[in-house]
């Protein structure tokens, strides 16, 4: 099962400009959890911060008795194993064949024979459907079988937390929901704790257990999906609906006589109206179920009276007819 990770106050800036301050929130294990925000809102900061790949000024981040701030780097070197990490673009060597980058994690950290190498790694490659190209440089494919061959790297030391960094990024709607189903897919038979970061609306309404979102160097709101979903500050609605109206603007935020000018109706919003929430995905037949559903439904339900009306109606709903969509079959041509 994953490991639970817990984030408490942290804060990073670059010289004087402050990235985000006092964000705290539980990625709880097992679970899929997604941070949205805008572009330029520090989310792939988040993610290198919870690794210790970037040290945050303040705060601390707790995996297992160790902080990923604070603790000694040897401490931090090895319980950085327990991740994995899907970059943005994949990150692969240029230069080597799809096999020879998914190993190099094994090749660099473990002493496994050769032939327990390819074992492992052509496991990871059926598993994210790429068998047959394992010989191609990443030159010579398409730029979703890049990503699925960087979450393959990501997967190879049986990681027990993974972090996505805008799993969709250059795909087109067709591909993002085979990541989408992926993700879930990988879920099923990992049980591992997972952290997406994306802009992306399809994978935020149909993946996560949970759901956050940055804007303005805060953490707006984090937990239940259903939260997120039913929220009505104004940032939030603003980004779900993809309105012009609104606190974000062009760069980030918008100044106060551009919310003045909206507040006085000279320009026409568009009504928010109540927003569905879509089913969860389920994994693709022939898997397993993911654990976290019920792990999830037991600590959601506990949380229940602490929550907003709207959210607490919606779980109400989620739970009372079932709470997930049948998945469909999924493919291998993202």
């Amino acid at each position: 099962m994953g490991i639970e990770v817990v984030v408490e106050g942290l804060t990073k800036s670059f010289g004087r400009q402050n990235i985000w301050q006092d964000v705290t929130l539980t990625l709880p294990a097992g679970e899929v959890s997604v941070m949205l925000g805008p572009s330029g809102t520090g989310k792939t900061v988040f993610l290198k911060s919870l690794i210790g790949l970037l040290k945050p000024e303040e705060g601390r981040v707790l995996i297992n008795g160790v902080d990923m701030v604070n603790s000694p780097e040897r401490d931090i070197f090895e319980t950085r194993k327990l991740f994995g990490l899907m970059f943005q673009d994949g990150a692969l060597f240029g230069s080597m064949s799809l096999f020879d980058n998914i190993a190099f994690p094994l090749r660099e950290h473990t002493r496994k024979k050769e032939s327990e190498i390819r074992r492992i790694v052509m496991e990871r490659i059926e598993v994210v459907g790429l068998l047959g190209a394992e010989g191609k440089l990443p030159g010579e494919i398409s730029g979703g079988m890049r990503k699925r061959a960087g979450l393959a790297r990501a997967l190879v030391l049986d990681p027990q937390i993974i972090l996505c960094d805008e799993p969709d990024s250059g795909l087109d709607p067709v591909r993002t929901a085979y990541i989408s189903q992926l993700l879930i897919d990988l879920n099923a038979q990992l049980d591992a704790t997972m952290l997406i970061v994306t802009h992306n609306l399809d994978i935020a309404a149909t993946v996560p257990d949970n759901m956050g979102m940055l804007f303005l160097r805060r953490l707006v709101t984090f937990g239940p999906r259903e939260v997120l979903l039913t929220s009505e500050e104004p940032a939030v609605a603003q980004f779900l609906g993809g309105r012009r109206e609104g606190p974000i603007g062009m760069s980030e935020e918008k100044d106060a006589a551009a919310l003045a000018a909206e507040a006085t109706g000279t320009r026409t919003a568009r009504p928010a109206g109540p927003r569905e929430i879509v089913p969860q995905l389920e994994p693709s037949p022939g898997l397993p179920p993911r654990r976290a559903v019920t792990r999830r439904r037991e600590r959601v339900l506990g949380l229940l009276d602490r929550l907003p009306p709207a959210a607490r109606a919606a779980i109400e709903r989620t739970y009372a007819t079932g709470g997930a969509a049948p998945a469909p079959a999924a493919g291998s041509g993202a």
